[in-house]
Parts: structure tokens; C-alpha cells; sequence
């Protein structure tokens, strides 16, 4: 696969990224505006993001990454792959029918461990009531997770990229209906039968996404039927690295265990000082959601096309071509993350204001304040995330799973200090803070294990070039952010001023330094010449 290629499917990638975001903002929003940013909200965000929880622990890191060399090599196969991927296909059905069953049952359990703050409040059957409801969508997300590594393995990456979109849809349509009959909510006087609800509607966003898939699927002429002779050595040498995974995933969530319980804590110690401002884990799951837009829409985009590449060079023992390909990676990529990130940082506080309605100003200004802890994180999260893949490409979870491990710890060692250290009110920008100092120290360690399979990314090769980025973008940033009390109008028009000013004067001036690879990459993805 050519560079033009690997952009031509990042581009058909990012604009489904794109349409799948914009969709999820606004379901985030609504979610907002019909539950609120305090408790009622955490209730329904720590139910609704369980599912994740669990389903990266045990095979969510299998699905998305892992896999991906054992599809590659297989559809090399004289079959096509069909045979592989039907043992794979039915292994993974089994494993994520049982964990939905375990996890529904063990549901008031998870509530303890996760948010031990609501044991004995009317929280803790709303969060249990809302768990069991969303829990089920284990299921589907990963046999789509599954099925879309197939369909990448084949050359088909948008439509996984697009069927997101369906699932906003339908989880907007719930919310927009409960927005209209809603009457200021609380944990008091939601009741169970509008919660199940919610937690179905939730559920059922998961269901079509994954129907969306089966067409594309049919397409590639693979041919899938329940296999259990699960003896076959590739099948067992994929479910070995799949073990490994689940230690990546067990440490992330235990990093994540201590985010949740620290900010429903400072959650329910804020209200009890008679803070009112949105303090806990909802204001810290919105603005990571908005941090996350230009990683999801151009790293992800591009790093799923680049894997499959990747992959085949290592089979072919192609060191240098990894080394040269994750390198121009890392450029490309913080042609948009690098001045996303100084953005989020001057104007984090003008974007949720803007974004966010139904709450109040003093909520969204704090959502703002969150979102600029969580923009020092922006730029070594894409770094490591593509140098991960470099560690994917030669089927070495291990050394994942080692450099993952001393991440969290790096994150929970500062989220624990912050939470001691600073006011209750504080608590959540400084886990936002922490977070972002831990991709640091990911990001290093992840290049220096690199240099196992004799890929030495240095410094000189990436930072000079990051630095000039976000100097061109400091340099019109800056005096905006100065001048930002005298813009007339509203939120939304002054933050409208200030991407457009923004944005084209970052052209212009990398232009004039004759940045190269801002103009190339604009023209790719502007221009993409196939449709995927």
C-alpha cells in the first residue's frame, strides 16, 4: 500500500470520523442537557461506560489491534482467511456472551468497586439500574470491532468508520424525545421505567451499528459459519497474544478505577461543601470526549490504514520501511493535533461555553477548564498511540503491556496527589492534568522499546518539527487569546472568529515557512482520488 493510498483511506476514514464525532458531540450534549453535569448525570456515565470497561479488559485490545497480523497473514491463506476467521469469529461470540452474562448478573458489584461513593445513597440503584441495561452492548461492540478488522484486512475501512454514525442517530433520537418530556431531572425523581429506557435506547445504537457491518462483510467473499475446533495453531497463538492484552487492559481500567472513584468522590464531598458548580466524573468524560476529536478523526483514521501495511512489512522482515512509514506517521499527524492542542489549552473554557447549552455558565466554563488540563495530553497520546503500533506490527504485546503498565502507574501516582492536595471544587482538572502527564511518559517509553526490533525514532526527527508547527500556531493564537474580551457577539460567534482567524493564518504563515507537509497533506485529504 502506497503513501497516496494510506492517505486516500485516511481521508474516506476521517470524514466518517468526522460525520461519527460531530454525531457524538451532539449526543453528548443532549445527554448533558437532559441529565445534567452532577450526580444524576455520573450516574448514567459510569453505568454507560462499563461496558467499555470490561470489554477492553478482556478482549477489546484482541479486537481493535492484536488480531490485525493474524488477519493479514491469513487471508493470504488459499481459502481467503474463511476458516480462520470463522474459529475466530465463533471463539470471540462465545467469550462476550458469557461476560455479558457474568456482568449483568454482577452488576451491583461493579457499582461498588467503581463509584464505592453511592453505596447506601439513592445513586447506587439508579447506576445499577442503568448498568444492567447498557452491559449487553459487550456483545455487539465487540463482534463489530471484530468484524471490522476483517473488513480493514480486505482494504474496506470506511464503513467501520461510518457505522458509528447510526448509533449516535439513534442514541440522539433517544435523548432528543427525553429532552422534550424532561422536567429537570434528579436522582430523585427520574424513574426506573424512563432509566430503562435510556438504558435500552443506549443499547440499541450498539445493535444496528453492528448490522451495518454485515453487507461489507458479505462483500469481501469470505465465508463465515460457526467453527469450534479451536485446536488450529494459529487460533491458539492468536488467543495466547489475546492473554497478554488482558493485562494491558486490567491495568488501564485499574488506572481508570482510580480516576472514576476519586471524581464521584469529589463529586459528592463538592455538594456536601454546597459547591454547585458540575464537579466529578461528568465534566471529565465530556471534555475528554471533545480532546478527543482531532486523535480520533486523523490519527485513528490514519493508523488503521497504516497498520495493515505495517504488519506486512514486519512479516516481510522490512525493518527499515516500519522505522520510515511510523516516523512520517508522527509528522503527519501533528500537522492537526499539535494545533489542536495549544487551541484547547487558550480556549478551552470559549469552546464549552459554546458547545454546551442547558447548563449553566459557571458549569461549562469548569467543563473548559478540564478540557485545557486535558490538552497538555493531546500531542504524546497520537505519539504513542503510533508507536504502539510499530510494537503491533511485530506481535509483541508484552512489551505493550510493559509500557502501558508504567504509564498508569505514572497517572494514578499524580491522580492521587492531586486528589489530595487540592480542593474538592479542583479535583477533576487536576485528574485531567495527570492524565495528560502520564502519555508522556507512555510516549517515551513506548519509542524506547522500539529499539528491540532496531527502530530508533529520535528526537531531532519529530520535536523540531512539532516545535515550528506550534510556533506558526502560537504566533496567531496568542494575540487572539488577548484580545478575545474585546471580539463583540456571542460564545458561538467569537469562537467561530477565532478558528477561522486561526486556522487559515496557520496555513498561511507554515506556507511562508515553507512547511511542505501541511500543504501535501491538506491536498491528500482533500483530494482523495478513490473511494473506499
Amino acid at each position: 500500500m502506497s503513501d497516496n493510498s494510506i492517505m486516500r483511506s485516511s481521508t474516506v476514514m476521517a470524514v466518517g470520523t468526522i460525520v461519527s464525532r460531530v454525531t457524538g458531540l451532539i449526543r453528548g450534549l443532549l445527554l448533558v442537557a437532559v441529565l445534567g453535569t452532577t450526580l444524576l448525570g455520573d450516574t448514567y456515565n459510569v453505568a454507560n461506560t462499563m461496558p467499555n470497561i470490561l470489554y477492553n479488559l478482556i478482549i477489546g485490545g484482541a479486537l481493535t489491534a492484536v488480531f490485525v497480523p493474524q488477519l493479514v497473514r491469513a487471508i493470504r491463506e488459499p481459502d481467503g482467511g474463511s476458516a480462520f476467521i470463522s474459529r475466530l469469529v465463533t471463539a470471540t461470540s462465545v467469550v462476550l456472551g458469557v461476560l455479558v452474562a457474568v456482568s449483568v448478573i454482577a452488576a451491583p458489584a461493579l457499582v461498588r468497586v467503581f463509584a464505592g461513593s453511592y453505596v447506601g445513597r439513592p445513586e447506587f440503584h439508579l447506576t445499577v439500574l442503568f448498568m444492567r441495561y447498557c452491559l449487553p452492548q459487550i456483545f455487539f461492540m465487540g463482534l463489530f470491532a471484530l468484524l471490522g478488522q476483517v473488513a480493514n484486512a480486505k482494504g474496506k475501512f470506511g464503513p467501520m468508520m461510518w457505522a458509528p454514525v447510526l448509533n449516535n442517530l439513534i442514541v440522539i433520537a433517544v435523548f432528543a424525545y427525553y429532552l422534550h418530556i424532561s422536567k429537570g431531572w434528579s436522582v430523585a425523581t427520574i424513574s426506573d421505567s424512563q432509566a430503562t429506557l435510556l438504558g435500552l435506547g443506549t443499547t440499541a445504537g450498539f445493535v444496528f451499528q453492528l448490522l451495518f457491518l454485515i453487507p461489507v462483510i458479505r462483500a469481501t467473499k469470505i465465508k463465515i459459519r460457526p467453527r469450534f475446533d479451536w485446536r488450529d495453531p494459529e487460533i491458539k497463538r492468536s488467543l495466547k497474544l489475546a492473554s497478554w492484552t488482558l493485562a494491558f487492559a486490567a491495568i488501564s481500567q485499574l488506572s481508570y478505577l482510580v480516576t472514576v472513584n476519586l471524581s464521584t468522590n469529589a463529586a459528592v464531598r463538592a455538594l456536601k461543601a454546597g459547591v454547585t458548580t458540575g464537579v466529578g466524573y461528568t465534566p471529565y468524560g465530556n471534555a475528554f470526549l471533545i480532546m478527543m476529536l482531532p486523535h480520533s478523526i486523523v490519527t485513528i483514521s490514519i493508523v488503521t490504514a497504516l497498520l495493515p501495511m505495517l504488519s506486512a512489512h514486519a512479516i516481510d522482515k522490512k525493518v527499515k520501511e516500519i522505522h520510515d512509514e511510523l516516523v512520517k506517521t508522527i509528522r503527519l499527524v501533528g500537522i492537526i493535533t499539535v494545533p489542536s492542542a495549544i487551541a484547547f489549552l487558550l480556549f478551552g473554557p470559549l469552546i464549552t461555553r459554546t458547545l454546551f447549552f442547558g447548563i449553566s455558565n459557571s458549569d461549562a466554563r469548569y467543563l473548559g477548564l478540564v478540557l485545557a488540563g486535558f490538552s497538555l495530553g493531546l500531542i504524546p497520546l497520537s505519539v504513542n498511540l503510533i508507536a504502539l503500533r510499530g510494537l503491533n506490527a511485530f506481535e509483541n504485546v508484552k512489551l505493550q503491556v510493559l509500557s502501558n503498565a508504567i504509564m498508569n502507574i505514572g497517572a494514578s501516582v499524580a491522580s492521587l496527589l492531586f486528589a489530595l492536595i487540592l480542593p474538592a471544587k479542583w479535583v477533576t482538572v487536576g485528574l485531567a492534568v495527570a492524565l495528560s502527564f502520564s502519555y508522556y511518559i507512555g510516549a517515551w517509553t513506548t519509542i524506547r522499546l522500539l529499539h528491540r526490533y532496531r527502530i530508533s525514532i529520535h528526537l531531532g526527527e519529530v520535536v523540531g518539527f512539532y516545535s515550528r508547527l506550534a510556533g506558526i500556531y502560537a504566533l496567531i493564537g496568542v494575540p487572539l487569546y488577548l484580545v478575545l474580551g474585546r471580539i463583540p457577539g456571542g460564545n458561538s460567534f467569537k469562537l467561530l472568529v477565532v478558528l477561522g482567524i486561526s486556522g487559515v493564518g496557520y496555513l498561511g504563515i507554515a506556507k511562508v515557512f515553507k512547511i511542505t507537509e501541511v500543504g501535501t497533506a491538506f491536498a491528500l485529504f482533500l483530494k482523495p482520488k478513490n473511494s473506499l
